[in-house]
């Protein structure tokens, strides 16, 4: 059979976008899911690098302003957490979540030896591997593969966005990517496409035509099993029109329906801040936060806010002295977030950066960002951990 190339590459790309999908979406479609009250983790990428020291800003030591004459946040700006730390002022609503008890503030996270390139250390993150190795896949990919074979309860993870990032592809199981299940359902049932299935013929000589078919098919079954579950609850919140408000609104609509997904991932940046980095941070934190405010009441109106769990990271943080360009330069050691109604600890979790014991101009970790990842696995997600990250790592007590 020949296809009209400009039609096979619109095939192949349907199918690329079908090989994100775990194969258990054809099992939910059978009613198997799992009720409200199961685990979500709502994983949020920090992309470019956060400067986490003007994120949780060291507000009395004179260190932090010595080093950053222009750049450091004042005194009276930053939102007072406790006598040393305050929160950036444009996270207001995370600000709001701290006095609620529903935020938790990890300093110091990183890994050894620490690399400062943004694709490296991302894949890092994403992998959860040592910066010694290179691994192909993800810790939540991996996750899937270990929940999704032989669990009669099968799980799912869904990434907000064009592209599926490594942290999402396992070896047999890969998340799915997509920016809006409306979308997602009308390009998959384009009468093209139902028509060229209805034509499908099996051929052993063009079994890779055949394999089009076949991916094509299960991406238009799982597409019209996510729309429908996406359309029984439309949020009331006013969530802005910004991309991560958009985002966030779709995930909690998410959430919100009997759709079985444990796992969802955004990404919210650049915070790449070399050069006027105040404004640039100020503008994305605003969104952050406008973002958050109303995800939350969402979660909270719906009684899933104990069910929630969000985590924020960025791949590494800034250098502690500013540059020459009102900005920040690649550097290690970062501060994560955790937002939930089900935290055990709250706060400010553990202490915050050591400006006195630099390493070559960088804050140094304390925590192996890997020992949040098992805590997530375990506690929250009853994954084997160890399995997953094939290796053991400490068990941190936020939940």
């Amino acid at each position: 059979m020949l296809i009209h190339r400009r039609r096979f590459l619109q095939v192949g790309s349907l199918a690329s976008a079908s090989l994100m999908l775990p194969k258990f979406l054809k099992a939910m479609e059978q009613g198997q899911f799992v009720p409200p009250g199961n685990k979500v983790l709502v994983v949020i990428q920090l992309s470019g690098g956060n400067d986490g020291l003007n994120t949780i800003i060291p507000y009395r030591n004179d260190i932090y302003y010595k080093l950053r004459p222009q750049l450091g946040i004042k005194r009276n700006d930053a939102l007072a957490l406790n006598d040393e730390l305050g929160i950036h002022p444009a996270l207001k609503s995370f600000k709001n979540l701290y006095d609620d008890g529903a935020l938790g503030v990890l300093n110091n996270v990183g890994y050894p030896n620490p690399d400062r390139s943004h694709f490296r250390s991302m894949d890092i993150w994403q992998s959860a591997s040592d910066s010694k190795d290179y691994w192909g896949t993800g810790w939540l990919g991996r996750y899937l593969d270990a929940q999704c074979q032989g669990c009669d309860k099968p799980t799912q993870a869904l990434e907000i966005d064009d592209t599926l990032s490594l942290a999402m592809k396992g070896n047999e199981v890969k998340g799915l990517a997509l920016t809006d299940p409306q979308r997602l359902y009308g390009a998959s049932n384009d009468k093209y496409f139902r028509e060229l299935l209805a034509k499908q013929r099996h051929d052993d000589e063009h079994h890779n035509v055949d394999y089009l078919y076949k991916t094509m098919a299960e991406t238009i079954s799982s597409a019209g099993y996510i729309q429908q579950q996406f359309k029984t609850y439309k949020s009331k919140e006013n969530y802005p029109n910004s991309e991560l408000g958009k985002n966030m609104k779709t995930i909690a609509e998410l959430i919100m329906t009997d759709i079985n997904t444990s796992v969802y991932y955004v990404s919210h940046g650049s915070f790449d801040t070399h050069v006027g980095q105040q404004n640039q941070q100020q503008r994305l934190f605003s969104q952050l936060s406008d973002a958050l405010e109303p995800f939350v009441a969402d979660l909270k109106k719906n009684h899933r806010f104990d069910d929630v769990l969000v985590m924020t990271f960025s791949e590494f943080g800034r250098r502690v002295a500013q540059n020459a360009s009102g900005g920040t330069d690649h550097g290690t050691a970062n501060n994560m977030f955790l937002i939930g109604g089900g935290l055990k600890e709250k706060g400010v979790l553990n202490a915050g950066p050591d400006l006195t014991q630099l390493k070559d101009g960088d804050l140094q970790y304390k925590v192996d960002f890997k020992s949040v990842y098992a805590t997530l696995l375990k506690k929250w997600l009853g994954a084997d951990d160890k399995a997953i990250l094939q290796q053991s790592y400490e068990h941190l007590s936020f939940i």
